[in-house]
C-alpha cells in the first residue's frame, strides 16, 4: 500500500504576507537595479574594448606606416650619399649592412622578411627588456634596418588600459546607484499602491484607490482593482446575505421538527419501532443544526469559542451511527479516556469529527471502527478497504468522492468541510492507510489555538 498522506497545516498570514514582500522585491525592485548595473556595466566595458582596440589598431597602423617610410628614406639617402651615417629622427635607430658582410647583422634581425616586426630584448648594459618594432628593406647590395623604441608607448598603453578598467568599475557602480535610485522612484507608486491595498484590506467597504494615483499605468491598476474589489465586495456581501438569511430559514422549521419530536417522544404509550424513528429524526435535527452552524461560521471567517468535551461528542457519534448500523457485522469502540476539551463551539467539533467517524463507517462493511483519544488529538481508525494513492491526494478536494465510493450517498463535499473548519481553527487533519489495512484518520487540535 502507498503511504500518501493528506494533511493540512494552513501557513500563518504574517508568514505569507512576508513570502510575497520578498517575491515582491526580488522580482521588480531587484530586477530594475541588476538592470541598470548589467546595462552599465556592458556598454561600459563595450566602449572602453573599443577604444582600446581601436588606439592598438591606429597606432600599430601608423607606427608601421613612419616606419616604412622612414625606412625608404634612409635607404635612399645612403644611395645617394653613402658618406652619411644615421637618421634625424628622434627614437629611431637606423643601420645598413652590406650583403658581404652579413655577419654583423644581429641575429634576430637577420631572418627576418621585409616589412615591420615587434621584436623584445633584453638590453645587455641595463638588464631592463626593450621593446621595439623594426623595418626591414632587405636590397641586393644592402640591408636596411630601422628600428623605433616603443617601451613609452607600451607604458602609456598599460596606463590607458588600468585606466579604462577603473572607468568601467567607476561606471558600473555608478550604473548600480542610478539604478537603486530609479528603482525607487518608479517603484514608489507601486509600493505606495500596495501599501493602500493592503490597508484596505481590514474594512467591508474599501476605500477607493485610483483618486490618489495619476492617470498612467499604476492608475490604470488601480482603477481596475477599484472595480475588481467592488465587484468582489459585492459578491461576498449577497453570499453572507444568503448564508445568512438561509441559516435563519431553516432554523425555523427545524426548531418546529425539534419542538414536535420532544413532544411526541414525551409519550409513554410509544412503541419501541415508532420511538427508535422519532430518535433518528431528532438526531438528523441536530446533526443539521450543527451543519448549519459550521457553515455560518465558515461563511463568516470567524472562529466561535466554546469548552466542548470532544470524549463527549465522540460517545455521541458513535451512539447515533450504531442505531443505523442494522445487520453490518462493524463493531464501533471508543478507546481512552483523556481529558480533551477544545476551544471551539461544539457544533464544530461534531461537523469535523463526525465526517471522518461517518466516512470510516460507511466505506467498513466488516470488522471495527475504533476512535481513540490521545493528548491533544483524535483518531478513527477503520479496517475498510483502504486508502489509494489517487485517495490520499485529492482526499480532501471539494466534490471528489473515493475509488470505493461506487453507490453510497453523499457529494464529496465531507471532508473538504472539515479542511475549511481545520483552517479556520488552526487544527490539522491527516488522513494515511493503516499498517495492514483500513485507514488512520488523525484531527489535531494545536495547543495555542484549539485545547484548553
Amino acid at each position: 500500500m502507498a503511504s500518501d498522506t493528506a494533511s493540512l497545516r494552513p501557513m500563518p498570514a504574517p508568514e505569507r504576507a512576508l513570502a510575497r514582500k520578498r517575491r515582491y522585491r526580488r522580482r521588480l525592485r531587484s530586477r530594475i537595479i541588476l538592470s541598470f548595473v548589467i546595462f552599465g556595466f556592458v556598454l561600459t566595458a563595450l566602449i572602453a574594448s573599443t577604444a582600446v582596440y581601436l588606439r592598438n589598431r591606429v597606432e600599430d597602423q601608423v607606427i608601421s606606416a613612419a616606419l616604412t617610410k622612414n625606412n625608404n628614406v634612409f635607404a635612399e639617402g645612403f644611395y645617394r650619399n653613402p658618406d652619411a651615417i644615421g637618421v634625424p629622427f628622434e627614437k629611431i635607430q637606423g643601420r645598413q649592412f652590406s650583403t658581404s658582410k652579413l655577419d654583423r647583422v644581429p641575429d634576430a634581425w637577420r631572418a627576418l622578411a621585409n616589412g615591420v616586426h615587434e621584436l623584445t630584448e633584453q638590453d645587455p648594459v641595463t638588464g631592463n627588456e626593450r621593446v621595439y618594432r623594426l623595418a626591414v628593406r632587405k636590397d641586393p647590395d644592402y640591408w636596411f634596418f630601422l628600428a623605433y623604441d616603443i617601451a613609452e608607448e607600451r607604458e602609456s598603453q598599460e596606463r590607458l588600459n588600468r585606466a579604462l578598467i577603473g572607468s568601467v568599475g567607476i561606471f558600473t557602480l555608478l550604473s548600480a546607484l542610478i539604478g537603486w535610485w530609479s528603482a525607487a522612484r518608479v517603484m514608489s507608486p507601486v509600493s505606495e499602491l500596495a501599501r493602500r491595498l493592503q490597508a484596505s484590506g481590514d474594512s467591508t467597504q474599501p476605500e477607493p484607490l485610483a483618486p490618489h494615483f495619476p492617470e498612467d499605468e499604476v492608475g490604470q491598476l488601480a482603477s481596475a482593482l477599484d472595480d475588481y474589489a467592488a465587484r468582489l465586495t459585492e459578491v461576498v456581501q449577497r453570499d453572507r446575505e444568503f448564508n445568512a438569511d438561509v441559516s435563519h430559514e431553516l432554523r425555523t422549521p427545524l426548531a418546529v421538527v425539534k419542538g414536535a419530536v420532544e413532544l411526541l417522544l414525551s409519550r409513554p404509550d410509544l412503541d419501541e419501532k415508532t420511538r427508535a424513528r422519532l430518535l433518528r429524526i431528532q438526531r438528523a435535527e441536530q446533526q443539521c443544526t450543527d451543519l448549519i452552524s459550521a457553515l455560518l461560521l465558515l461563511s463568516r471567517n470567524e472562529r466561535g469559542h466554546g469548552a466542548t468535551d470532544v470524549q463527549r461528542v465522540a460517545e455521541q457519534l458513535l451512539d447515533a451511527h450504531r442505531t443505523q448500523l442494522g445487520g453490518k457485522p462493524l463493531a464501533l469502540r471508543l478507546e481512552g479516556s483523556r481529558e480533551l476539551v477544545v476551544d471551539a463551539p461544539e457544533s464544530a467539533v461534531n461537523v469535523a469529527l463526525g465526517n471522518l467517524i461517518g466516512n470510516a463507517v460507511k466505506y467498513t462493511t466488516q470488522g471495527e471502527v475504533i476512535v481513540r483519544l490521545l493528548d491533544g488529538a483524535v483518531e478513527v481508525i477503520d479496517s475498510g478497504p483502504g486508502l489509494s494513492a489517487e485517495d490520499a491526494a485529492r482526499l480532501f478536494e471539494r466534490g471528489y468522492r473515493g475509488t470505493h465510493a461506487e453507490h453510497s450517498l453523499g457529494g464529496g463535499i465531507g471532508l473538504s468541510i472539515v479542511r475549511r473548519l481545520c483552517a479556520l481553527y488552526g487544527w490539522r487533519v491527516r488522513v494515511v492507510p493503516g499498517e495492514e489495512r483500513g485507514v488512520v484518520a488523525t484531527l489535531t487540535f494545536s495547543a495555542g489555538n484549539g485545547t484548553l
